[in-house]
């Protein structure tokens, strides 16, 4: 944003910045998916409540070819969750998180994974969250 000198004062040049990291992220995203190292949770689909949170540089951006597109995100976790039975949050989210990485503008992956009906009624979710970085 610009500032208007007033008339008697001479204007002021544009600070000198740079972007040292955007988040780029998804929250709440709601999947049933087949989840769970149980025998009652075989064959049967329970909800996630997944968080996506991704470091990558978005200063200058100018259309979407520039930025990592969020809609990719929720793709991603939708296709892990099309693979089939998976046993644990904790590669669930790691899964996820690699497929972000894979963007090659993206230096950083927090997934946090919720499971609301894991330890229902004692307690309101359940999961993990993790955090990958390249090197």
């Amino acid at each position: 944003m610009s500032v208007i000198p007033l008339p008697h004062e001479p204007a002021a040049p544009e600070p000198e910045v740079r972007a040292v990291m955007s988040k780029v992220f998804v929250r709440g995203l709601r999947l049933d998916i087949e989840i769970g190292a149980y025998a009652h949770e075989l064959g049967r689909t329970q909800p996630l409540v997944i968080d996506v949170e991704l470091d990558a540089p978005v200063a200058g951006a100018q259309g979407l070819g520039d930025v990592v597109n969020y809609e990719k995100i929720v793709k991603a976790a939708k296709a892990i969750a099309a693979e089939g039975h998976i046993d644990l949050v904790e590669t669930f989210a790691e899964r996820l998180a690699r497929a972000c990485l894979a963007d090659p503008r993206v230096t950083a992956a927090r997934v946090r994974v919720e499971k609301p009906h894991a330890l229902a009624p004692d307690a309101e979710a359940a999961g993990v969250e993790l955090t990958l970085v390249k090197e």
